[in-house]
């Protein structure tokens, strides 16, 4: 066993490991980084989520057109199909304003994503293709 210079009466051999200020200047920064780092995420949750419902109603407003396609006329078109289930605990999916010749497609924000996505709010589009958010943020940054 090998004695320290200074103490002669101090082993060197078990001077290793983790002082209680380390270990808690570890935690502290570690809490900062997580305290930076949840509130983007969530923000990049709702912002995919978002993403997804778009592409949703994108989808069942191709499905109107091939149906005024085919019968020339939107007003006997079936209900627009909910989304996919990872999209619909989400986005409902309905139709308004259906006529012969126009329809709007909404996606409805519900659960969590209604109240975290204030700024967007509920998506739709129309027959037209024309896109728009009833929240606080325009079409161009919502879609």
């Amino acid at each position: 066993m090998q004695r320290s210079p200074d103490n002669p009466r101090r082993s060197t051999a078990g001077a290793g490991g983790f002082t209680l200020i380390e270990v808690m200047i570890v935690v502290v920064i570690v809490a900062i980084l997580a305290t930076i780092a949840y509130p983007s995420y969530q923000d990049q949750v709702m912002r995919s989520r978002r993403s997804a419902g778009a592409v949703c109603l994108q989808e069942r407003a191709q499905f109107m057109e091939r149906h005024y396609t085919t019968n020339l006329s939107y007003a006997a078109a079936p209900a627009p199909a909910q989304c996919d289930g990872s999209v619909a605990r989400f986005y409902q999916v309905q139709a308004s304003g259906v006529t012969a010749r126009a329809y709007t497609l909404e996606a409805v924000p519900q659960g969590a994503q209604a109240t975290r996505d204030t700024k967007c709010g509920t998506l739709s589009i129309n027959q037209r293709g024309e896109r728009s958010a009833s929240g606080t943020a325009g079409a161009g940054e919502c879609w």
